[in-house]
């Protein structure tokens, strides 16, 4: 893949972003295949960023037809009902990114992507999961990580007014200028199960309070046996005596997750358009990092919250899972 050359039409077409980060990163991109599993607003940006940007291939998985909540926050979708003609979200996906550059194949693969063999994902050069379980997550996760080809794995979900993203580029090397000399940088990254796998009680003090929330509601859905997003305000009792049984089981403190984060959290399923932007405009900036071997990624969690408009990078890592 490494030895092809950008065509006379790729050329021209992505002349400024060469002029941005070079002719060989946008090669590697123009080359890369990307699967990406749930048609939510986060992913509808994420897919617009990284079609327009000239990767090779885009891969899109989600069976669920399209209805009115869903228009809400994907603005690839048309208003007039009448256009929806029994598509599913994937579907009515692809027939509008394909308008955007028509240079990227855009297809839809059918089915439950936690029931694919591993070898499915061998043609991919990275996998972006969304609205997906937390059992699902592992097992993506792992999937990619068992395979010869290295194969880079994002988790990407926005509830309410927040949003997180999960990077795992398993053994990542990269360049680093620093004044006159270039300097090659090797990061380790964790699993998605090993990361949240570490001990509260490890991890630094100021730790995104999000971080914990999520990983209560994760949990909540998991025992209830919910699915991903299936919560409402109705669930806070429930969700706030799980909380207290899960801290007390690390010995955490339970001010670091505050009740009125976990209800605001259950307080509104549909996601923020304004957020949806932030977010898929940061995973795209991330995979374009990772598959073009250019700045330096991130490790190996990010959040974001509307309310106080920060963005936190954290390094929740296992123990030997350094830089």
């Amino acid at each position: 893949m490494d030895s092809e050359e950008l065509t006379e039409q790729e050329t021209a077409l992505y002349d400024r972003q060469i002029r941005v980060w070079g002719v060989d990163a946008q090669r590697r991109l123009s080359k890369s295949h990307i699967l990406v599993s749930g048609m939510k607003g986060t992913v509808v940006e994420f897919c617009k960023n990284i079609v327009l940007a000239g990767v090779g291939s885009l891969t899109l998985i989600d069976d669920t037809p399209v209805n009115k909540e869903a228009v809400s926050a994907n603005f690839l979708i048309p208003l007039d009902e009448n256009e929806f003609g029994g598509k599913s979200l994937a579907q009515a996906c692809r027939d509008a990114l394909k308008e955007f550059n028509p240079m990227v194949g855009v297809s839809v693969e059918k089915g439950d992507l936690s029931s694919f063999e591993g070898d499915f994902f061998d043609k991919f050069s990275a996998v972006v999961v969304s609205g997906c379980s937390l059992a699902t997550k592992k097992l993506i996760n792992e999937k990619c990580r068992k395979r010869l080809k290295q194969i880079a794995f994002y988790t990407v979900d926005c509830k309410n007014s927040c949003g997180e993203i999960f990077v795992d580029l398993q053994s990542y090397t990269y360049t680093q200028k620093k004044l006159d000399e270039t300097i090659e940088c090797q990061l380790q990254y964790s699993s998605f199960e090993e990361a949240v796998s570490v001990p509260w009680k490890a991890l630094p003090r100021k730790v995104s309070k999000l971080y914990f929330a999520l990983r209560v509601l994760e949990k909540f859905e998991e025992v209830e046996g919910r699915k991903p997003g299936d919560v409402s305000i109705e669930d806070l009792p429930s969700a706030l005596k799980l909380k207290k049984e899960i801290c007390d089981g690390q010995s955490f403190n339970e001010v670091n997750v505050p009740d009125s984060l976990l209800e605001r959290l259950l307080q509104g399923n549909k996601e923020h358009p304004p957020v949806c932007a932030i977010i898929g405009g940061i995973l795209g900036q991330e995979v374009i990092k990772a598959i073009s071997g250019k700045g330096d990624p991130l490790k190996n969690f990010f959040f974001f919250d509307a309310v106080d408009g920060k963005g936190v990078i954290e390094d929740i890592s296992a123990p030997n899972s350094g830089a």
